[in-house]
């Protein structure tokens, strides 16, 4: 005679790992050149001065400087217009 009932495999408890996304480095960081800025899927966040965007929708800085954000509004192939976001290294004088 069995004192524990016999425990099933589950279907459930699989998860995904996480892909560490988001802001990597703020405004009035110091950027080098190649340093990460911002990791995402999509552009929530678009390439300004001195920055590029990756295949993978990164964006990464081609000089070295000071991190700002910015945010203004674009027009849209409708005529509206949308706020975007644009991620621009400002170069420091060394």
């Amino acid at each position: 005679m069995a004192t524990k009932k016999a425990g099933g495999s589950t279907q459930l408890g699989r998860d995904s790992v996480s892909k560490r996304l988001g802001v990597k480095l703020y405004a009035g960081a110091l950027a080098k050149i190649g340093s990460i800025l911002v990791r995402q899927r999509g552009t929530k966040v678009h390439p300004g001065r001195n920055t590029m965007r990756a295949g993978d929708d990164t964006i990464f800085a081609t000089e070295r400087g000071i991190v700002s954000f910015q945010t203004r509004k674009a027009r849209r192939f409708d005529g509206s217009l949308k706020a975007r976001t644009y991620v621009h290294v400002d170069q420091k004088d060394a």
